[in-house]
């Protein structure tokens, strides 16, 4: 009879830390024999997608979601994500590619720098984006942003790469994160055909789309109704689908993507809380992609919040690499 002696706890190295993260993995095959006659292992290599108290889920790069015992784990370990073929790109390249999918009320430039202005109480239609060069001194386009959000009642808030000489200069001069606490978003891209690999065959019939937002696309979002008429203007894009997933008279999910050249960008996916685990959010993924698809897309690009574990560990799981990511800067007071 073999035996199979099970791993002591955390010997492999795994654990839910490493959700999210691409790993490899050596398992037993319960009830199979080996080559040598000891018991039957195989590796599989893909992301962490969750840790449980027995088990962990491993998409592998086949984008098959796997569910491994812990007992049956024989070792393991995190390992570097592939070389990504979006490394070429500089941050301010992802970052001008990405205005073209808002629409502020207002902007002005300094040089390479957009200040934009919409109202409402979303930070990236209200801030400085300084990508590029402002052609003028530092100090003189601070004070000009300074006063273009002064003249619409607004501190000046600055969207600014995390690491990037602009961020280091700012808070040099004594400006601070907007929203204490709260974490950096990061940028992420992707291939379309990969992501539809990854994917699998998904039914998105379900999935209905308009080419405008509405308040009834925005349920469950307050802060957005509650400022409709700017949300609805920095969103009136030329070519854009805003979709949702509805069943008996509620929206269970929606999600929207748009289209500039061969760039797509995902935004909003969001499952009610009592419909989630249940495929929803990847059922409108495929359907947001699939439209994108249609129209000649071959990049996606999406922003996530750091410390959003779920939604981390789906894009990963997906083929979606990180670029960069970004925070928010506000101006000192006076």
């Amino acid at each position: 009879m073999i035996k199979f002696e099970e791993p002591s706890g955390g010997a492999h190295g795994l654990g839910p830390h490493v959700v999210g993260k691409r790993v490899v993995v050596r398992r037993l095959l319960r009830g199979q024999t080996g080559p040598s006659g000891g018991p039957a292992m195989t590796d599989l290599l893909g992301i962490c997608e969750s840790w449980g108290p027995t088990e962990t889920g491993i998409r592998g790069e086949d984008g098959v979601l796997t569910t491994i015992a812990l007992a049956d784990i024989v070792s393991g370990k995190p390992v570097p994500p592939r070389p990504s073929r979006f490394a070429r790109l500089s941050a301010d390249e992802v970052e001008d590619r990405a205005t073209a999918f808002f629409v502020p009320r207002e902007t002005e430039q300094i040089g390479d720098w957009v200040l934009r202005y919409t109202g409402g109480v979303n930070a990236r239609p209200n801030s400085l984006l300084p990508v590029g060069d402002p052609r003028v001194p530092l100090d003189e386009a601070i004070a000009h942003t300074v006063q273009f959000y002064a003249d619409r009642g607004r501190a000046a808030c600055a969207q600014v790469i995390v690491g990037s000489e602009v961020q280091i200069a700012l808070e040099e001069r004594g400006w601070t994160v907007l929203r204490p606490g709260e974490a950096d978003t990061e940028v992420l891209l992707a291939g379309v055909a990969a992501v539809q690999r990854a994917l699998g065959p998904v039914d998105t019939g379900i999935v209905t789309h308009a080419d405008r937002i509405s308040r009834e696309w925005l349920t469950g979002n307050e802060h957005a109704l509650a400022n409709y008429d700017a949300v609805a203007a920095s969103l009136a894009l030329s070519d854009a689908t805003f979709a949702t997933i509805d069943a008996d008279g509620e929206q269970l999910a929606h999600g929207r993507i748009g289209l500039r050249d061969d760039w797509a960008f995902v935004a909003d996916l969001l499952v009610a809380k009592e419909h989630r685990r249940r495929g929803l959010a990847r059922t409108m993924m495929a359907g947001l992609v699939e439209w994108a698809a249609e129209r000649g897309a071959s990049v996606l690009l999406l922003q996530v919040v750091a410390d959003n574990v779920a939604a981390q560990a789906l894009y990963a799981g997906l083929g979606f690499e990180r670029h960069h990511a970004y925070r928010h800067l506000t101006a000192p007071a006076g």
